[in-house]
């Protein structure tokens, strides 16, 4: 079994993205804002869900983009293995997320004897 990409935040924020409209494709640039995230973090995270299988990539036909003078945008979209697998992968690194305050909170003074 694979273990899938490493769950980092920020690797979490696009899945959010992805799994908040799996049905949905987004481009890049729109991916980057919403997760909140520069390209040059956000695109090496693509690939890896990518080669992962987890997300799906295509390029918008090209009479799109020259009709409406832009750059040609590659869209993404999460598969339906990756959508049950991010989940549960999200679902794992929130439980090992230590809760703020709980080990950095002393614990009871004993009484030492001395």
């Amino acid at each position: 079994m694979q273990s899938g990409p490493r769950m980092t935040t920020p690797t979490q924020a696009v899945l959010r993205v992805l799994l908040d409209g799996p049905e949905r494709e987004h481009y890049g640039l729109e991916l980057g804002t919403q997760a909140g995230l520069p390209s040059g973090t956000l695109y090496p995270i693509l690939a890896r869900l990518e080669q992962a299988g987890w997300v799906e990539s295509r390029w918008e036909d090209p009479e799109t983009h020259v009709h409406e003078g832009r750059p040609r945008r590659r869209y993404y979209r999460i598969t339906p293995d990756g959508a049950e697998q991010s989940r549960a992968a999200i679902a794992r690194a929130q439980r090992r997320r230590p809760v703020p305050g709980r080990l950095l909170r002393p614990g009871p003074v004993t009484g030492g004897g001395s």
